[in-house]
């Protein structure tokens, strides 16, 4: 089977770019001398993961419990489940926990903490928990100096249903840097706070064994992460526009596309219409307001090549609107309807998540292999 082949739209990953991507992130996180815990929440599928440890089932962090489900039935035992617990979903974490794994959940509140602790005792198991930390006033997490922060620790310490596991941090700030020294400045700055954090807690009398940090940015612009235990990040194994106007990758290093068909012309427009819309590439414009806006997508070749000049301008349910970026008139006869092209996302992770398997190519448009992928919550 060959691309031609593909009923439309669908996801397209190219093996050797992605083989490229993990080999450098793992190559990062050996030369830091830290634990490489992929966040799994990009491919959420069981063959990338394998790839991220070498082959083998290492450690992961999960944002769903779908996840964590999906991953244990492939024998997955060392899982992060990194959003905020809640005592309502415990039941749920106490079957994969009781399946074997290692389960580690995250909490920023002294009273849920102690919700927690209260729930672990009922069912005679303690649970593993580390506290969030905000290092950039991103999301969720308490700063690394906050009296809570003690609390939290503390509560987890003593209670009779948890451990204290340690603590952690995503620098979703990094996302708003220009620059590679920015970026090198954000890494180093996730990686004082989330350490002292850490040395605030120990500093209290309570143990703080894991110290995980991590985004794709920081992690691929870290020169030292002294006092950190693990590295966490996503989006490195398929890369996408954004990380590449980051400068973290080149456009080159995207190993993830979507297949579309040409399915009408709007010529007055200056427009070509295609079979990915909002919902095959989602609706993430997160290059908007910068130097390198891709609008929702650029648009490649069957062969994965980028089509000098053309780009997603609008995303409608189930149509993608295709136009030229300078407003050049477009050569319509390259692109007949009912070809095909190839178009890189914005955001990996969102784009990935309308579809359920990968078509997996390595070299040429022959479909190797398909891998499956989880969805859901």
């Amino acid at each position: 089977m060959t691309l031609d082949d593909l009923y439309t739209p669908c996801l397209i990953v190219d093996k050797k770019k992605l083989t490229n991507n993990i080999a450098k992130m793992r190559a990062q996180a050996s030369k830091l001398g830290v634990t490489l815990r992929p966040h799994v929440k990009t491919a959420k599928s069981v063959p990338v993961a394998l790839m991220c440890a070498g082959g083998a089932v290492g450690p992961i962090t999960v944002s769903t419990l779908r996840e964590a489900e999906y991953f244990a039935d492939a024998g997955f035992k060392d899982i992060i489940y990194a959003v905020s617990m809640v005592p309502a979903k415990l039941d749920r974490a106490k079957d994969i926990i009781d399946r074997g794994v290692d389960l580690k959940m995250i909490v920023d509140s002294a009273e849920i903490a102690k919700q927690i602790s209260d729930a672990g005792a009922k069912y005679h198991r303690v649970y593993k928990i580390m506290v969030e930390i905000d290092v950039d006033m991103h999301r969720a997490g308490l700063s690394p100096d906050a009296p809570e922060l003690i609390d939290v620790a503390r509560a987890l310490h003593d209670g009779a249903g948890t451990e204290l596991a340690g603590v952690l941090t995503h620098a979703g700030e990094s996302y708003h840097c220009k620059t590679k020294k920015e970026m090198i400045a954000a890494a180093e700055a996730e990686r004082t706070s989330i350490t002292r954090a850490a040395d605030n807690i120990r500093a209290a009398g309570l143990p703080c064994e894991i110290v995980s940090c991590g985004s794709t940015p920081t992690a691929t612009f870290a020169k030292d992460l002294t006092g950190v235990t693990e590295l966490r990040a996503g989006v490195f194994v398929f890369n996408d526009l954004f990380q590449a106007g980051l400068g973290v990758c080149d456009k080159d290093d995207i190993a993830l596309s979507v297949l579309t068909t040409v399915i009408s012309h709007k010529k007055n427009q200056n427009r070509i219409i295609t079979d990915a819309g909002g919902m095959a590439l989602s609706k993430d414009h997160s290059t908007r307001g910068t130097d390198f806006d891709c609008g929702y997508g650029l648009i490649a070749d069957m062969s994965g090549h980028i089509i000098g000049n053309l780009y997603v301008l609008g995303a409608n349910q189930e149509h993608g609107l295709i136009t030229s970026q300078d407003g050049s008139k477009i050569d319509f006869h390259r692109f007949p309807i009912g070809s095909k092209l190839r178009i890189l996302p914005n955001h990996a992770c969102m784009t990935a998540a309308a579809f359920d398997q990968y078509n997996i190519i390595d070299g040429t448009d022959e479909i190797t292999e398909t891998w499956q992928r989880c969805n859901g919550w």
